[in-house]
């Protein structure tokens, strides 16, 4: 079956002066539309593991995806700021997991980045609100 997907579609830019030229180089499709509909994000926060004798709290948004087909969000946050550092959490969620009454959410994991003195890292997990456009 096929599904009508509008998006803005980028591609490398060309190499900078004195770079080799690489042939082999990505494209990133940003969603507008999928199947009519927009694509969907999701919301999310918690609180790190306790490491180096304290925890970050987080919060953020996932990247869209489309609604309707099995589907994972990429995410990005920055932790809040404790004993003068932050750390940067990012990966992707798991598959959609569905809700009784309809909808669903995503379950998330992680290492945070390395910071801090002394230099650590935090673990995370948690899931996701439910979708919203």
């Amino acid at each position: 079956m096929k599904q009508p997907v509008i998006g803005i579609l980028y591609h490398a830019d060309p190499p900078t002066s004195g770079e080799p030229r690489n042939e082999d180089h990505t494209h990133e499709l940003y969603l507008i539309e999928w199947d009519g509909r927009p694509p969907h994000v999701h919301d999310f926060a918690g609180i790190t593991s306790f490491d180096a004798g304290h925890r970050h709290r987080y919060a953020g948004t996932t990247g869209p995806a489309p609604s309707g087909v099995p589907h994972t969000h990429d995410y990005y946050t920055v932790t809040t700021l404790n004993q003068g550092h932050t750390h940067v959490l990012q990966g992707r969620t798991g598959p959609a997991v569905p809700l009784p009454g309809g909808g669903h959410y995503h379950l998330f994991a992680g290492v945070s980045t390395v910071n801090g003195r002394p230099p650590h890292t935090h673990h995370y997990r948690g899931r996701t609100g439910h979708a919203h456009p």
